[in-house]
């Protein structure tokens, strides 16, 4: 029979400020989930052990935790994958990122459920109600059926670097749930929440770092959601009004005009006024040979690269 040794964080605030980690060594069969050797520790060994969880078929989402520093469902993973994984050494667990913790592993999922709600994760329709109900195709539904599968357990956010350097940043699941929203058909506000969604800390905040895409325990790929509300939010003409849309639009203007990425055009595109004041400091790279031509610039095969274009904005 198997013989583990799990290295857990601690944060028991009623015996002091600081946090420490605690060494435990479980005897288990060669099925046994992170959560319920957990759960086995707390209840043999430590009953102050403190975990958040619920349903244990990866469906709340409650369990999400990180298991050798990669944010996980502890009802999903399996001890002894872990152990394969790191070599056979302890199981180090930890809270989720990005988040203050409670005790143990619970962390406070406040600031989560507020972001959660400012999205409007719900339908607002035009008009009024339907006699009976409002029907939408399967083909419209599964436009938007990566998103109707979030189960809100945090895992993006345990991972995501836009939320470890902005806070205030809406996060992955917030904006992947926005989206399942703004691509209703049966949803009026389309516009509005592109509005929303585009304000400060929403979708132009994201470092496209993708760990929220590979950490995803059910597969929402948020990233992708959130490509979606950039998609919606220059359909619906409202990607002027901040920074990071105008450095996407100058991305799409550069590769619409030349087929490849002008640099020069970054800067006086995304911040007009800024970009004014370092005109000198750019003449002076410019004249050094470390800035690249403001000369317009052509691929051969320009038309490829407007067709592939074209093709990916119909299938968005």
């Amino acid at each position: 029979m198997p013989t583990s040794t799990f290295d857990i964080f601690r944060f028991q605030p009623d015996q002091g400020p600081d946090s420490y980690r605690q060494a435990f060594t479980l005897e288990h069969g060669t099925d046994l989930t992170l959560l319920d050797a957990i759960l086995r520790l707390q209840d043999e060994q430590d009953g102050t052990l403190a975990v958040r969880y619920s349903c244990r078929s990866a469906i709340c989402g409650s369990c999400a935790c990180k298991a050798d520093g990669k944010t996980v469902l502890a009802c999903m993973s399996q001890v002894e994958d872990l152990k394969a994984q790191n070599g056979g050494q302890p199981v180090r667990v930890d809270p989720i990122g990005n988040f203050r913790p409670l005790k143990d592993l619970i962390v406070d999922m406040d600031p989560f459920w507020d972001k959660f709600k400012s999205v409007k994760p719900y339908l607002i329709p035009d008009g009024p109600a339907p006699e009976k109900e409002r029907i939408v195709s399967k083909e419209a539904m599964q436009k938007i059926y990566n998103e109707s599968k979030c189960i809100l357990c945090a895992a993006c956010y345990s991972e995501c670097n836009s939320l470890a350097a902005d806070p205030e940043f809406v996060g992955p699941a917030a904006l992947a749930w926005g989206f399942r929203f703004a691509g209703d058909e049966r949803d009026g506000q389309r516009h509005n929440r592109a509005k929303l969604y585009s304000g400060e800390h929403g979708v132009w905040d994201c470092t496209r770092c993708m760990y929220c895409n590979e950490r995803c325990p059910k597969g929402v790929d948020p990233r992708d959601a959130i490509e979606k509300l950039g998609g919606i939010a220059f359909s619906e003409g409202v990607s002027w009004a901040d920074a990071g849309a105008r450095h996407a639009k100058a991305f799409l203007i550069s590769m619409r005009t030349g087929g490849k990425l002008n640099e020069t055009l970054l800067v006086p595109f995304t911040n007009p006024i800024k970009s004014q004041l370092d005109l000198p400091f750019a003449l002076r790279m410019l004249s050094k040979g470390k800035a690249p031509s403001p000369i317009p610039h052509k691929v051969k095969n320009l038309g490829e690269v407007k067709k592939l274009m074209k093709n990916v904005k119909e299938t968005i």
